[in-house]
């Protein structure tokens, strides 16, 4: 049964129907040591909707990245999906669809699935499993996050992750722009999970650097799918409030930009071709810099690509985007490298730090460090290529560099639980890095020293 459900097993399913049982289920699992859970509900999956128990997809690809780009041990994570039904009527017509055949169940019910899911994991593998939120819609994922991360080690990477990659890259803008982020005005387009987490954070950064928080507030503006969030609006919701400011109503991102004349402009909704020629062309007017972030995911949904960007503004745009772009070569012969924005530079570092010290809680100055630290990896080099953000071939050095840093603040902080503090983090961190390197084969029940087996296999 062991070894059967390991070569088989993708993931954990659990459906609203185990309520009462969760604690079972999570001993189903065959693993006695795990460290890290990636959950979802599979509502808000990137730009494709609700994709029912089809989302399992998710928490097994950020776990596979956990292990590419951080190094976390495979045997100690754990993709689990939550199965509550989907309101995607395609599937639910579907014969072959393979999750529950009802509408999604939310309310109370939902909710005590979720407290009894916290509290399994943690009973069977300790309060320091760490377990990242993903991909859950809007109204569940501000709401779990504040009920929870006081309470577990978690974080929601749609908020957090996308937050401190998205900073990261206007921290390594503002080394173009030569001004502080103080100094900026940026408009969103869009106004969820991403918009809300970036722009939290972008008022942190702000106050740090001496902004108090009022003003840094003032200096984020929102357009969602009704136009410019300002005050009065009807039926906002408590986190759209915060960025809601007085101004006359605006019905569009076209307009928006003439009125604001903001100095970056930032897309995570998922409209493909969001950012207009007009837009972009708009912007290039009134910066000699304009910072053109396109964050959407996947490339069909990008508000722009790179070399509409590039060829609009003549080279002058600050662009990163969600998706990877091919390099844009300008008329003069001067090529341009697109940079990614991609959380693949913040959750497995995080991971990394986090499980290496033992964190109880995570809280939002870790995901502030873990922007400043991917935007200092970008040398000068880089930006004069047009990248914000580190090459992905560095993509591992970057996470273990990440976490050494994440474990020093926990240490200073008192928020690690691994004693005795360890003097060395960095020789810390590079013990728990899972090696893939083998000494042996084992083929046919005779074992090949691994040197030999290499030889085998060339004469193949």
């Amino acid at each position: 049964m062991h070894n059967k459900c390991h070569l088989h097993c993708r993931g954990l399913f659990i459906t609203i129907h185990d309520r009462g049982h969760l604690a079972t289920v999570m001993k189903s699992w065959p693993e006695d040591v795990i460290k890290a859970v990636v959950v979802t509900d599979g509502e808000r999956i990137l730009g494709l909707g609700d994709l029912g128990c089809y989302g399992m997809g998710i928490p097994v690809g950020k776990l596979a990245l956990y292990t590419a780009c951080g190094g976390v041990n495979p045997q100690e994570c754990l993709p689990v999906i939550l199965d509550v039904g989907t309101d995607n009527e395609d599937l639910l017509k579907d014969p072959l669809y393979i999750g529950l055949r009802h509408k999604r169940v939310r309310g109370q019910a939902y909710d005590d699935l979720l407290e009894e899911f916290m509290k399994a994991v943690t009973d069977r593998y300790g309060m320091t499993c760490l377990i990242q939120f993903e991909d859950f819609a809007n109204a569940n994922a501000f709401r779990l996050l504040n009920k929870y991360r006081n309470r577990y080690c978690t974080f929601n990477d749609d908020i957090q992750g996308t937050a401190a990659v998205a900073v990261a890259g206007l921290l390594a803008a503002q080394r173009i722009t030569k001004n502080k982020l103080s100094d900026h005005t940026v408009l969103f387009q869009g106004a969820g999970e991403a918009a809300m987490g970036i722009a939290g954070l972008i008022v942190m950064a702000m106050e740090k650097e001496g902004t108090p928080t009022e003003e840094a507030v003032k200096k984020i503006w929102m357009v969602d799918s009704k136009g410019l969030i300002v005050k009065g609006r009807v039926s906002l919701t408590h986190e759209k409030e915060r960025f809601a400011h007085e101004h006359k109503e605006i019905r569009n991102l076209e307009d928006a930009v003439k009125a604001l004349r903001p100095t970056a402009i930032i897309g995570v909704a998922a409209i493909a071709g969001a950012f207009t020629t007009k837009v972009i062309k708009d912007m290039a007017s009134f910066n000699e810099r304009p910072i053109i972030f396109a964050l959407s995911n996947p490339t069909s949904k990008a508000e722009c690509t790179a070399e509409q960007c590039y060829t609009l503004t003549e080279g002058r745009g600050i662009f990163a985007s969600g998706s990877p772009f091919d390099p844009v070569t300008l008329p003069g012969g001067r090529t341009l490298h697109p940079g990614q924005g991609n959380n693949a530079y913040v959750f497995p570092g995080v991971a990394l730090g986090v499980v290496a010290c033992g964190m109880r809680h995570i809280s939002e100055e870790i995901f502030l460090i873990t922007a400043e630290l991917i935007a200092e990896h970008v040398t000068d080099k880089h930006l004069e290529e047009g990248r914000l953000y580190p090459p992905l071939k560095d993509i591992r050095e970057v996470s273990l560099k990440l976490a050494v840093k994440i474990v020093e603040h926990a240490y200073e902080n008192n928020t690690a639980s691994v004693y005795p503090e360890p003097k060395d983090k960095e020789a810390f961190i590079r013990s728990k890095i899972y090696n893939s390197d083998y000494d042996t084969f084992v083929v046919d029940s005779y074992v090949w020293p691994r040197d030999a087996m290499t030889i085998q296999m060339g004469k193949l």
